[in-house]
């Protein structure tokens, strides 16, 4: 068996890797808190969600409050399934390269 095979090709941009991980570590965020905490444009965010929706790896709630739209986010079953074995391949690479 190959060491990159459960590398996932979904998690393979930085900014896919960081919503994933993110939403694994909360119950959801917001679509202003993840552009923040990731320092990327609307455009280039959604561009990343719409590819993680595509897959089904990430959950989407809309709602209102108050007047404002508000987009919350959360990882899904098979998503947070699919990341979990994307970093454990990634410490069997590493752990290969310490011996």
């Amino acid at each position: 068996m190959s060491i990159i095979t459960n590398i996932n090709k979904a998690f393979d941009n930085r900014i896919r890797l960081g919503i994933m991980s993110i939403l694994m570590v909360n119950e959801y965020a917001e679509f202003k808190t993840l552009k923040e905490l990731l320092d990327v444009t609307d455009g280039n965010l959604a561009s990343h969600l719409k590819a993680l929706e595509k897959q089904a790896f990430i959950s989407i709630e809309k709602q209102f409050i108050g007047r404002k739209p508000n987009t919350r986010y959360s990882a899904s079953k098979i998503g947070t399934i699919a990341f979990k074995e994307h970093i454990k391949a990634l410490e069997r690479i590493i752990n290969k390269q310490k011996k």
